[in-house]
């Protein structure tokens, strides 16, 4: 009886390690999941962030045209004041 007394334990200590074990690779798997799912995220992120750069580009070159077309129309209205009041 000494024997099977001694196995007992045994068999219940790698019982205990396999739980522990099996408890240790589920929570590998969910933080592989969990991290797969921020990674998916933060690359959707980034991909509108390097959208919304490309059209604020977009829009600073299109505002700086528009004062050039602006600042040439007044410099042309300024020189034709001066054509009249000089001439």
């Amino acid at each position: 009886m000494s024997q099977a007394s001694q196995a007992m334990p045994s068999v219940e200590h790698e019982n205990d390690s396999l739980a522990t074990l099996e408890e240790r690779i589920t929570l590998a798997i969910q933080l592989v999941a969990r991290v797969r799912k921020e990674k998916e995220a933060a690359l959707e992120e980034a991909a509108q962030a390097r959208a919304e750069a490309a059209r604020l580009a977009d829009e600073v070159r299109t505002l700086q045209s528009e004062r050039k077309q602006v600042r040439n129309r007044i410099e042309k209205l300024l020189s034709q004041i001066d054509q009249l009041s000089g001439g």
